[in-house]
């Protein structure tokens, strides 16, 4: 692991994507001169020493669950001839951290990759790249191959689109069958998952960053963030900003600042979706100065999920908002189960009601709630009901006003994909 005093000035924020204005993806030999080799042709002991160091260092997974990745490494290691997944489906609609950073830092994503299954004993890992990134992390695998950088096999796969195509066990089944249908019930996938061997399905952006604690180990990267959340994240801020963006900050930075880098708000705002279309709505005037972190949003009951902020003008309406996403989710299920397949529509359809004032019943669609929360057999519908009681709650008087007939917002602010069937 590299030491030194020039370290902290060479490598402040951004840690993981290309400094210098580089639009571009970075060449392996550029990849290199600023950060230098990683860690080659791990024995056993190294293997332990190093994943303690990840351990020591507090990195979570970036892709929205927040696991500990230590763990996830040691479960994996632990099992007979593992398998290495490098997750880059982001089926988030508001989220472009993982496109950006595997479309300019494909490098260090690759590293992490093959340095994870390095550790836990993989001989191949498998990169699976939303589909704006994947001729760059093809391109990108090819320049390591003619230059023999790798000892491990190193595929590129195409993702699925679809929202719920990112959850692990999504991802193996997609490389698998060519359905990305997730799971709740065990095993889990690190016990056994790609064609039955145990798999570290890993977020492309954890594996940059552990990439880096390899190289410079964990107090460097504890040297931002807070103690009990350390490092770096990547979020994606977009909404009522002025050029929305895609920047890494260090875990605890407070909202507000966080819109500075998007060039400060466009408009008075009334709400903010924290951590994408599974996370929640809070109102802007409690949470502008809030530290974006898991502790700094747990009273709000919010969190950072997939890294989103996105900022709704006050001439936006939150309802419209919350309905036009809620459809698009209750689409976007696998349908293999009653709560999502029958629930999820139902549910879209009161909240459309409700947006459109068109004599929904509250009192339904609240026992709908009920009925649905955490009876799928996935987390997915349960997000969506997350959703759906966050703006029932920061949109009160949006909701009576619509009771009356009356609606001020004209604004469209989420992007949302074109609707499709199951």
């Amino acid at each position: 692991m590299k030491r030194g005093a020039d370290l902290s000035e060479r490598l402040a924020l951004p840690r993981l994507l290309p400094t210098g204005g580089l639009a571009g993806p970075t060449s392996l030999a550029g990849h290199l001169a600023r950060y230098g080799p990683p860690p080659a042709s791990l024995d056993q002991r190294q293997r332990e020493s190093l994943i303690a160091e990840v351990a020591r260092a507090g990195l979570t997974g970036r892709g929205g669950a927040g696991y500990p990745t230590a763990r996830k490494l040691a479960a994996v290691a632990a099992g007979h001839a593992p398998v290495v997944v490098a997750n880059g489906t982001e089926g988030e609609p508001a989220s472009a951290k993982d496109k950006v950073l595997m479309t300019r830092s494909p490098q260090l994503v690759l590293d992490g990759a093959v340095l994870a299954a390095e550790m836990v004993g993989a001989r191949e890992t498998v990169i699976v790249a939303h589909p704006a990134a994947r001729r760059v992390m093809a391109d990108a695998v090819a320049e390591r191959a003619r230059a023999r950088f790798d000892q491990v096999r190193i595929r590129v796969r195409p993702a699925a689109d679809r929202f719920v195509a990112g959850e692990a066990s999504a991802v193996v089944h997609w490389i698998e069958r060519g359905v990305p249908a997730p799971r709740a019930s065990p095993p889990r996938v690190t016990e056994r998952g790609l064609h039955g061997a145990p798999t570290l399905v890993q977020n492309v952006e954890t594996l940059a960053h552990l990439a880096l604690i390899a190289r410079y180990g964990a107090a460097w990267f504890r040297s931002v963030g807070t103690p009990a959340e350390p490092g770096s994240m990547l979020v994606t801020v977009l909404g009522a900003v002025r050029e929305p963006v895609c920047a890494e900050i260090a875990i605890g930075t407070g909202i507000g600042q966080a819109l500075d880098l998007a060039g400060g708000r466009s408009a008075p705002l009334q709400a903010l979706l924290l951590g994408g279309y599974s996370g929640d709505w809070v109102s802007a005037a409690v949470a502008m100065d809030r530290p974006f972190s898991s502790a700094g949003l747990a009273d709000l009951g919010a969190g950072t999920g997939a890294g989103v902020i996105a900022a709704l003008p006050a001439g936006a309406c939150g309802l419209k908002e919350t309905a036009q996403v809620v459809r698009y989710l209750a689409g976007e299920s696998a349908g293999q189960c009653g709560p999502c397949r029958f629930g999820l529509d139902a549910i879209a359809g009161q909240v459309e009601r409700l947006a459109h004032g068109r004599g929904a019943d509250p009192r339904l669609l609240h026992r709908w709630l009920g009925q649905v929360d955490g009876r799928g057999g996935c987390a997915h519908p349960s997000a969506v009901i997350r959703l759906i009681r966050s703006s029932v709650r920061v949109f009160d008087a949006e909701l009576r006003q619509h009771a009356m007939g009356w609606c001020s917002g004209t604004a469209r602010v989420l992007p949302v994909p074109p609707g499709r069937s199951r």
